[in-house]
């Protein structure tokens, strides 16, 4: 069987016998398990498609596993405090942690810690970069989400203290999840709380607010991000349009025919949402242990996979290239990682870390290439979907072209045959 182009991975709070299992995404049928303890919610992440890291519920530690050595443990990362929320730069060289009110970076090649950035005067709910690895969002429960630029975080001056690019402090409530869309820093982030609220990251503009009846624990585009999808605390799922010539800056949520619906199946609070690359496929995770698969376009749910306990990460993503080569190794091996800064006093102030990759990596594709890729992508997962491959379509068209032909000796005979009757001398 030919690898997947994407898989789902999601966890629950009960599971006994593993902590994250993958899923193929069209058949549903269960391909990995990784053993050893529970998730935290919003924790789950790859990194450098070689590791699978989540936060162990409830514990100071991250586990990690190698992406196709299921059944091992691998090591754990000890941490300053709990987890509450990880993610890992897209790169790979770096990843960031939420513990207790502050944001934790580490360089990923070394271990050491950079920057603890104690911007935030409640928890840290919830952690993204950019797609581009420019920026990260952090969101927490004193209703902020902070935009840091990573150059600005990266500092060799321990002495100068980081401020974020853009305080967005238009919520009410908690934040309880956060997207980054394409385009890096000109990219929109969603925010979800009671209220919801679409952001430009490089202006800190507010571009959008909608209020719902509910309040949101989830929130996601769709990859031309055309739709905003919220999960609601109530286990609908609302489908907002962003291309709706009636949208303005502050609405209420409707549905209607215009691209607003709801999503109904879910008997409690949805917490995790994710997006097939080609858009037409929407994952939502619940507390109600189950995870759903929808159709877009229908609204309706095609799959449910059942899970032992709460719903903490599911996400759609690409495979991994290493993750079904069982002999496959990591690059290079997770180093340990430290849970103090390094001051400036002592031998270590004159370390010097070079950052290979950032200059060994071929020349960067430009955003308008990228977004002609992925448009290319998509036309090719949907044409595939729909046509069938290559030669499949030429078959398929002749067949075609041949029951034509048949109908139209079939008409033609009918025809005669009326015209005949109707002729006929009586």
């Amino acid at each position: 069987m030919a690898a997947p182009l994407e898989v789902i991975v999601s966890s629950d709070s009960a599971a006994q016998m593993w902590n994250s299992t993958v899923f193929d995404l069209h058949s549903g049928s269960s391909l990995l398990s990784y053993r050893g303890g529970n998730s935290t919610a919003r924790t789950l992440t790859v990194l450098r498609g070689e590791y699978l890291l989540s936060a162990q519920l409830g514990k100071n530690f991250i586990n990690v596993w190698e992406i196709q050595r299921k059944d091992q443990l691998q090591q754990k990362l000890m941490c300053p405090g709990v987890v509450t929320c990880l993610s890992a730069s897209p790169n790979g060289l770096f990843l960031a942690a939420g513990v207790a009110e502050a944001v934790y970076l580490w360089e990923v090649s070394t271990g050491k810690l950079l920057s603890v950035l104690s911007r935030h005067y409640q928890d840290v709910t919830c952690l993204k970069f950019t797609d581009d690895g420019s920026h990260f969002v952090s969101g927490g429960k004193d209703n902020l989400a902070l935009v840091w630029s990573l150059a600005s975080v990266i500092q060799l001056d321990l002495s100068h203290t980081p401020e974020p690019r853009h305080v967005l402090s238009r919520h009410s409530l908690p934040i309880t999840d956060l997207h980054c869309g394409m385009m890096g820093a000109q990219a929109r982030v969603a925010t979800a709380s009671l209220d919801q609220t679409v952001w430009e990251l490089s202006s800190g503009e507010l571009l959008l607010s909608v209020l719902f009846d509910v309040e949101i624990m989830s929130v996601t585009f769709d990859p031309c991000e055309y739709f905003l999808f919220c999960g609601g605390s109530d286990g609908n799922i609302f489908q907002v349009s962003l291309c709706s010539q009636s949208l303005s800056r502050d609405k209420s949520f409707q549905s209607d025919n215009d691209g607003n619906q709801i999503f109904k199946g879910h008997r409690n609070l949805v917490t995790c949402l994710s997006v097939s690359m080609d858009g037409t496929l929407l994952l939502s995770g619940s507390h109600d242990e189950t995870v759903r698969l929808w159709d877009v376009q229908s609204k309706q749910s095609i799959r449910c996979l059942a899970h032992k306990g709460a719903v903490t990460n599911a996400i759609i993503m690409p495979a991994p290239a290493n993750m079904f080569l069982p002999d496959s190794r990591p690059a290079v091996p997770l180093p340990r990682f430290s849970r103090h800064l390094h001051t400036a006093d002592g031998a270590e102030a004159a370390d010097v870390c070079v950052r290979i990759g950032l200059y060994a990596q071929e020349e960067e594709d430009t955003y308008l290439q990228k977004a002609d890729r992925l448009n290319s992508l998509m036309n090719a997962v949907t044409d595939k979907s729909v046509f069938g491959d290559g030669e499949n379509t030429k078959v398929r068209v002749a067949e075609l072209e041949e029951e034509v032909q048949t109908l139209k000796k079939v008409n033609k005979d009918l025809y005669d045959f009326s015209s005949q009757l109707l002729t006929k001398p009586t």
